[in-house]
């Protein structure tokens, strides 16, 4: 088994023990006993608790960046960079709901954690390769005058609200059902009237 492999059986194992019984209560005999690596193998790789949780925080941002960038590289306008945005969102967390629902929890604690700087450098270059994406057609005046701060929020916060909301089984109907609606409502708040000059 390779170094790789044998990490992702880790993570893996880590993650089935938090959706069992929460990221407190994990241990590592536990990861050890799941994954069926040993006591010396995971300390290898990872060294300790919180850097099997940091690693799996990470891998798994990693993960739906790529998806991303892959969606943002096809998108051909600027309102399908937008939706793009949006649904590679929430289709991650539809087919990830148990590393989503980490994710969405564990963010203050793996920023407080040893891998916090690691985590605020993989968020810094995610967002420095968006923004060159969006650049292009912020130059061509596609979008709003928008505070920079905002924009993020105004286009994914309602997919993240309702992925929240659907993880923890308070929505009706699958969160898959709203991808087009969350990602043509982002279009419309962000995009630029006829009658705003080009930025």
């Amino acid at each position: 088994m390779t170094k790789q492999s044998r990490k992702d059986t880790i993570l893996t194992a880590a993650l089935a023990c938090i959706t069992d019984v929460g990221a407190d209560a994990t241990t590592i005999e536990m990861i050890r006993e799941r994954s069926g690596a040993s006591i010396g193998s995971l300390y290898h790789h990872f060294g300790n608790k919180e850097r099997i949780l940091a690693s799996l925080y990470l891998e798994g941002l990693c993960r739906y960046a790529e998806r991303l960038d892959g969606n943002l590289v096809a998108a051909a306008d600027a309102a399908a960079c937008i939706g793009a945005l949006v649904t590679s969102y929430i289709d991650w967390v539809v087919e990830n709901p148990d590393w989503a629902r980490f994710i969405l929890h564990s963010r203050g604690r793996i920023e407080a954690g040893e891998m916090g700087e690691q985590l605020k450098n993989s968020n810094r270059e995610h967002y420095v390769h968006l923004q060159a994406r969006l650049n292009t057609f912020i130059d061509e005046g596609c979008f709003r005058d928008l505070p920079p701060e905002c924009f993020a929020s105004i286009i994914v916060g309602p997919a993240h609200d309702m992925a929240r909301n659907w993880l923890a089984g308070r929505l009706n109907k699958h969160l898959a059902d709203y991808r087009e609606l969350l990602a043509e409502t982002a279009w419309i708040a962000v995009r630029a009237t006829p009658d705003q000059s080009p930025q």
